[in-house]
């Protein structure tokens, strides 16, 4: 089977030749570029530029060598994109390894502190502290004022901006969109990968992005009818961007991903009730979209956290699968989730604990975890495999080689 064929098999809950594996196929099953380094040294593979294509996370975008020896049945879309040497500008990562950053959002140093600046406004939406090895949002644009006219200017000073996919220099205007269908067409060519497309479409966190949690927390509990003029605002964002999106790769695409974490490590941020109130109806317009512009896509939703009790309420609004399966939140106990939703969900994810056990157990110990998840996602298809979320920048090369070896033999 080609990895595309393994993919969309799963998918149609059928067990394929063996279990799809993704890596860096998003932003949410990649590797920092400090791990990504020791990791190729640790293979014995040729000394090659970190490019870190996620400035916000630090994730290092996976060369092909590294896809073929562990298998990877999954690409980005933004891999078409960016492959110029003039896109791309020297930094040094927090370890001291040199790697090359994103020219469009390179960081800047400030007093004592890594910063990223918005492209537009120039505001620092984002800090990288001392001991710390990823930025951390530090613009709330409606934290003391909210003002709806201006939604679309005030997302891109949220730390998030520095982080588009496709890349930055695409982003905008019709000939963005051309540049877009053309590297996907590309992509398509040259690739028997699923090849992901990540769309976003969140609504929970921007609020929390703009607002900050507390501020957007209160709005909904306490004035439903400014939370929801907020979230109409975003949605003729949304819909309008997924028309042109879709109509520049959709045909290109296997999967889109959508996001919004709705999680804790204790279970959902929200009740079932808010949930159907607030988000399940745009979610459900949405992807209803994405079926009537693109009906062979497969609709992903990034939703970290403890969400069991909203998973009936995602699988109405017409969800296809949910990623990354956080198995240590409440709730989240594979065989249960394969038990009571295994039928309608496919799981993107929950094949080894990145939280502990990817970090601190042994290479036998994560090839045991591994082998165990295994033989509970895998009857019946439904399920791609994915390291809980992304492999941070302390983990130790040989248990990712174990994990991978694991659920390849």
């Amino acid at each position: 089977m080609t990895s595309r064929e393994r993919v969309l098999m799963a998918l149609s809950h059928r067990q394929p030749d063996r279990i799809p594996v993704d890596l860096s196929g998003h932003r949410s099953s990649g590797i920092a570029a400090m791990a990504y380094r020791r990791l190729r040294q640790h293979l014995g593979l040729e000394d090659r530029p970190i490019r870190v294509y996620d400035p916000v996370q630090q994730l290092a975008i996976v060369d092909e060598d590294v896809l073929q020896r562990f298998g990877v049945d999954t690409i980005e879309l933004g891999r078409a994109f960016a492959l110029e040497d003039k896109w791309w500008t020297e930094w040094v990562l927090p370890d001291g390894s040199p790697c090359l950053m994103p020219v469009w959002a390179k960081p800047e140093r400030g007093e004592g502190e890594w910063i990223l600046r918005s492209p537009g406004t120039g505001r620092v939406m984002a800090r990288m502290p001392p001991g710390v090895l990823f930025f951390e949002q530090a613009c709330f644009p409606f934290a003391e004022h909210d003002d709806l006219d201006r939604i679309e200017e005030a997302l891109g000073e949220v730390m998030w901006a520095a982080a588009a996919s496709p890349p930055g220099p695409i982003a905008a205007g019709a000939e963005g969109t051309r540049r877009l269908a053309e590297g996907a067409q590309r992509l398509r060519r040259q690739s028997d990968r699923a090849i992901i497309g990540l769309f976003g479409g969140n609504l929970l966190e921007l609020g929390q992005f703009l607002y900050r949690n507390d501020n957007f927390f209160l709005l909904l509990a306490g004035e439903p009818e400014r939370a929801h003029a907020f979230l109409d605002r975003l949605m003729r964002l949304h819909l309008a961007n997924l028309e042109r999106f879709l109509g520049a790769v959709g045909p290109h695409l296997d999967v889109i991903l959508f996001g919004d974490d709705l999680g804790m490590q204790s279970g959902p941020q929200i009740s079932p009730a808010m949930y159907r109130e607030f988000f399940q109806p745009r979610q459900r317009q949405l992807w209803s979209r994405v079926r009537a512009l693109a009906p062979h896509l497969r609709i992903m939703l990034h939703c970290c956290g403890g969400v069991q009790e909203l998973l009936p309420g995602l699988i109405e609004a017409g969800l296809e699968a949910i990623n990354p399966v956080q198995i240590t939140c409440r709730g989240m106990e594979p065989a249960g989730l394969k038990r009571d939703f295994g039928g309608r969900l496919t799981f993107w994810g929950g094949g080894c604990d990145t939280r502990e056990m990817i970090t601190q157990g042994t290479p036998a110990q994560v090839r045991d975890q591994v082998r165990r998840l295994m033989e509970v996602w895998r009857p019946g298809g439904g399920y791609i495999f994915q390291q809980v979320h992304n492999l941070m920048a302390d983990v130790p090369p040989a248990n990712i080689v174990a994990m991978f070896d694991a659920v390849n033999a």
